[in-house]
This record gives C-alpha cells, structure tokens and sequence, in this order.
C-alpha cells in the first residue's frame, strides 16, 4: 500500500515538473496589425525584423496582419477586438489616440513599462514624437513608424530653370517665384512639368496643417476637444493652397493624388513635391536625377506637423502576452534596429541613441537627405488629432477638397467645416 502511495507521489511530482516546464516553456503568440500605406519594401522590411525578434526569443511568435492603410488598419483592428478575435498589439496613427482612449481598448504604457529600465526606454523618444502619444498624463503609444512632411526637388530642373540647385525656396514667395520658373511647356502650350504639387488626396488634411502652421496657427488643442477651422490665417492658407494653381499656375487645378505623385516626380512632371519622409528611400532608388531634401519653405514661420503610427497595446490582453508586447516593442524601437529602420524606409530614427549609433552617422554623413525630417523637429508640431478624430478629419478633408475643386470658397467651406466640428466635439467639454 505505502508502496502504491509512493509511486503514485511520484508520477503526480514528474507530472507537476512535467506540466511546470511546459508552462514556462510555453510560446506566447502575438497578433499584431500594420498599416502599409506608402513606398518602399515595408513588409519584407517588418518581417525580416519579426524574424530576428523571434530568433532570440523562440517562446514568442509575432505575426503581422497587413491591412492596407492607417484608417483600414484601424477599423480591421477594432472590428477583431469587438468580435474578440486575439489582437494584441497594433501599429495605427498616433493621431487615432483620442478615438482609441474613448473606446476603452488600449492599456497605457505606464501600466506595463513599470521597471527603472522600461521608463528610460520610453524617455528616450525625441519629445516632439511623444506629443501625439501623451493624453491624460499618461503614454498610450509609443513612437515607429513617425515622419514629417519634407521637400524634394529636382536639382537638374533647377540648373535647366537657371536656379541654384542647392538653394530650395525658403519661403512661401519663393516656392511661387521659383515654381513659376520651373514651370515647362510644349510646342502646343501644354504643360509637361509643374513647378510644385502638394498632395490633396489621402492625407489632405496633414498638408493643410502643415500650411496653416507656417501660417501661424496650429488647427487643435491639445485635449483634442477644440479646432480653429475658420480662423483668418487658417483661411489664408487654404487660399494660398487654392492660389498655386489658380492664381499662379504653378500646380495643376482640382486635387492632387497621394499616391501616384512620387511616380510623378521620379517621371520629371513636377520639379518640387511635399511628401513624407517615409517615402525617401524610395525616391532615393528611384530617382535618376540629382535631388534635393529640405524642409518645408515658411509663410510666418516653418512648421510642419509631425505624423505616421505608434505602436499600442490592447486591454484584450494577459500578462503573459502584455509582458510579451512590451518585450517586442523595445526590440523594434531599440536604437541599432531603429537606424536601420530609418535607413530602410526613409522614416525618421525616434530617438537621439539611434542618430547616435555607428549605422546611422555613417549614412547621413553620406546622406544627409536623411536627417532633414529629424531636424525639423524643432520647428513641428503634433498632428491635428481630436476626440472622435476620424469624424472631425474627414470634414477638414472634405472642406479641404471643395475649396481646392472650385466648389466653395476657401472661407465657405471652413466655417462649415468649424460648425460641424463644434457639433460633434461639444459633449467633450
């Protein structure tokens, strides 16, 4: 009998070892959704990175669904939430803060990054990327895959219009005056190359603000619960964005498309573009022409709002996977894998310790193209983001494209667009 007892205590102690190890050893799996929105081998780029990740960590397995832009990303993300399939992590706008703190979906990184370690980690991200990722004194994203809106010009069309090549405009007067010399036309009067496009599709609302913030206003709180939509000088930029093709026939009239500009420009149909810096990379591989990199020309002074996703962690989560979240995400920010990031994709390092690794000083001292962005930090702001933001932005994107189509005046469509916001934001104050 006793010896019954004991064998029987035996096996029950190798089964609780067996079933101990077996937890510890245990892989913990990750869902994680990603926007691919621009230029550039973003998804071999990401999955080569998981790769690495996975390689030192075999108890984690990452897997990154790619669901189309930012606004798809974040509707498939919240939709598998709601229908509680398992998503832990995801890469959305830094602006969707706001609209993802009100759904009650995200845990704040303070509540996760507890260690001396982790809260110098999330120190360590230059302040001006933290602007959209702070609400409510607490860190609910982490900066990635951030940008800011930069000019690139075609130094050969610049020689061709006997312009310096290495003197972009600086100032909204200039980018007219040059932009009307690089202007180029055919035998029929047709023209074959504009001076300047902005992009006006997509992300309209993004050059906007960067136009009004060299106008002197920022659109936004930062509560996210007031915009300025009809202020004068907000105005004023709209009506400088409209005069660019109508008044100075620097740029074509009616809208200008996000997506097939940088073909455009790598095509030699326009000499100078605004774009973000996420697509450098590929317009240094493309380009078979000399350009330039700088930042965006001032009206009362230089701005441009920062913009691109954050990483975010969501409530639907265990320790063990949160704990799990966290470890990736300080892998995919860490300052070596950072430079390389940036290098890849032409996005903006989130971090000094990255500018200051070996990888990184290399290639902008070969390249200083890549430190434009970063350098006009300084001078950024956050990007407009409100309480139910997609709402809001679409009705500054739709004022944005009756004015710029001729449907409305510049002043008409804003002060619409400024009542509606006010409609929809008031509960929140």
């Amino acid at each position: 009998m006793k010896h019954g007892v004991i064998k029987a205590l035996i096996w029950l102690a190798l089964a609780v070892c067996v079933l101990g190890g077996t937890a510890v050893q245990a892989e913990v799996e990750l869902n994680m959704y990603y926007p691919v929105a621009v230029g550039g081998p973003i998804t071999k780029v990401i999955d080569d990175m998981i790769a690495e990740f996975e390689k030192a960590n075999p108890d984690i397995k990452v897997k990154a669904v790619y669901a189309g832009n930012y606004d798809d990303t974040r509707v498939k993300a919240l939709a598998a939430l709601k229908a509680s399939q398992p998503v832990q992590l995801s890469v959305l706008f830094s602006i969707d803060v706001f609209e993802l703190m009100d759904q009650d979906v995200l845990v704040p990184f303070d509540e996760v990054a507890t260690s001396p370690e982790d809260k110098q980690w999330l120190s360590g991200f230059y302040p001006a990327l933290m602007e959209n990722s702070k609400a409510k004194g607490k860190i609910w994203g982490v900066p990635f895959q951030r940008s800011t809106i930069v000019m690139y010009h075609n130094k050969d069309a610049f020689k061709e219009a006997g312009l310096d090549p290495s003197k972009p405009p600086a100032t909204w007067e200039e980018m007219v005056t040059m932009s009307q010399k690089l202007v180029k036309k055919d035998a029929a009067g047709n023209v074959t190359r504009w001076g300047v496009q902005i992009p006006s599709t997509g992300y309209a609302y993004w050059m906007f603000q960067a136009l009004c913030i060299q106008n002197g206003q920022v659109l936004m709180d930062q509560d996210g619960k007031k915009t300025n939509l009809d202020h004068v000088d907000v105005v004023g930029a709209l009506q400088f964005w409209r005069d660019l093709a109508v008044k100075h026939k620097v740029m074509p009239e009616g809208t200008v498309d996000w997506g097939t500009l940088r073909q455009k420009f790598l095509e030699g149909a326009t000499a100078i573009m605004w774009h973000t810096t996420g697509n450098l990379t590929a317009v240094r591989d493309g380009a078979k022409f000399d350009f330039g990199v700088s930042m965006l020309p001032a009206s009362k002074r230089r701005g441009s709002p920062t913009g691109g996703g954050n990483f975010y962690i969501f409530k639907k989560t265990t320790p063990a996977e949160r704990t799990a979240a966290l470890k990736f995400i300080k892998f995919m920010t860490a300052s070596e894998l950072s430079a390389r990031w940036s290098i890849a994709t032409g996005y903006v390092a989130t971090s000094q310790a990255a500018y200051d690794t070996a990888t990184l000083k290399k290639y902008v001292a070969g390249f200083p193209a890549a430190a434009v962005a970063r350098d006009q930090f300084p001078y950024s702001v956050a990007e407009f983001s409100v309480h139910e933001n997609a709402r809001v932005k679409k009705l500054l994107d739709d004022a944005i494209q009756s004015a710029l189509t001729g449907g409305k005046p510049p002043k008409d469509a804003l002060t619409g667009a400024q009542q509606q916001a006010e409609r929809v934001l008031k509960d929140y104050r």
